[in-house]
């Protein structure tokens, strides 16, 4: 009988022990989670912060080469009355 109160005894030992340590986990495990999203939250902070603003000035330099055009060939009739 003795034996058994003892195993018993034993039992709740270890049950309560793996108890606290799996708490300890979860617990570790939220801090955890809860550190990630404050940092991508930061960073997501930061990267709206150095966004540039919409509608600013943007200037575009080109170079545009001159195109010859060749004249075309006209022919001109001039007819004048005999009077």
């Amino acid at each position: 009988m003795e034996s058994q109160r003892a195993a018993r005894a034993r039992d709740r030992e270890r049950a309560r022990r793996s108890s606290v340590g799996r708490r300890l986990v979860v617990w570790i495990l939220r801090l955890a989670v809860l550190t990630a999203v404050f940092f991508v939250g930061l960073a997501i902070g930061r990267a709206v912060e150095q966004a540039p603003e919409p509608g600013g000035t943007q200037t575009i330099v080109r170079t545009i080469e001159p195109l010859t055009v060749e004249p075309r060939e006209r022919t001109v009739t001039v007819t004048t009355g005999g009077g």
